[in-house]
């Protein structure tokens, strides 16, 4: 096991009993077929959370501070799309905290999971509905959403299923509308549990990416424009994604321990870091 870092709550069993449980859900998840897959993602989301009731997803609800430091900070990131005239929807919503704030700012607000257990909640804002996801599923009429954005997801898709959600986000954009997509950094990783026991993402991130893997599949889904953000600070640019796919390029010839150093390097990691803006 490797170093664990000093802001991390759990001690080494709590770890240890969270790797294993997590390593042995997403197997199943890996190597079942894609119909099984749709009755296993909400199934495993929800058995993972019950049998680790220690998990981060879980415990962080109960720390409002720090929820509300994050939630708000994805509200000054989105605020630029904010607008009383447009729909917004969420991927992977989790507890709902960034889709129940936004409600405030947005005509109506969707959120979908997979696990009905994270995102239990008794109090709900008026323009806001939640949907179960079968993994890939996006269960809105064609054509409604301005804003789409998911903030730590594609990591958790089954690479053959990833084409099929992203096909799904494109066809309930209007024309003109956003995809905006967060999630790690493959050089950077592992980003789930098993960063403190493997090289490779082992947990229920099913594929860490890089930007020019998101580029080729966004394009093939048929996004006409693919925009990288470049963050300053408080400030986020909107970039092209060529430097991004030219640094991955070079690194991709190092070694993997090297190549991680480097891509966590502060200019290196916000170059490459994976904040993407698709534009149907």
């Amino acid at each position: 096991m490797k170093k664990i870092p000093k802001n991390e709550n759990r001690n080494h069993n709590q770890l240890i009993q969270h790797y294993k449980t997590e390593k042995e859900l997403a197997t199943k998840l890996r190597n079942a077929s894609k119909n099984e897959r749709k009755l296993l993602y909400p199934r495993l989301y929800d058995e993972l959370f019950t049998r680790v009731p220690h998990h981060p997803r879980l415990t962080r609800k109960f720390d409002y501070k720090l929820r509300r430091n994050q939630v708000l900070q994805q509200v000054n990131f989105l605020s630029k799309f904010c607008s009383p005239k447009n729909t917004f929807l969420e991927l992977g919503a989790g507890d709902c905290a960034l889709s129940f704030e936004l409600c405030k700012y947005f005509k109506k607000v969707y959120a979908i999971d997979v696990s009905q257990n994270i995102t239990a909640s008794t109090q709900k804002p008026s323009n806001f509905e939640l949907l179960i996801s079968n993994g890939s599923s996006v269960d809105i009429q064609p054509e409604t959403v301005d804003i789409a954005y998911s903030n730590q997801l594609m990591e958790h898709l089954h690479p053959d299923d990833a084409f099929d959600q992203l096909t799904a986000i494109y066809n309930v954009l209007v024309k003109g509308g956003i995809y905006i997509c967060l999630t790690p950094h493959r050089f950077m990783g592992p980003s789930d549990i098993s960063a403190y026991f493997d090289d490779v993402a082992t947990g229920f991130h099913l594929k860490e990416y890089t930007n020019k893997e998101l580029y080729c599949l966004f394009r093939r889904v048929g996004f006409c424009r693919i925009q990288s953000f470049f963050r300053i600070k408080c400030v986020s640019l909107t970039i092209p994604i060529c430097p991004a796919i030219m640094t991955e390029s070079l690194l991709n010839t190092l070694p993997h321990s090297l190549r991680r150093h480097i891509s966590k390097r502060f200019l290196f990691r916000q170059l490459l870091s994976i904040e993407l803006m698709a534009t149907k």
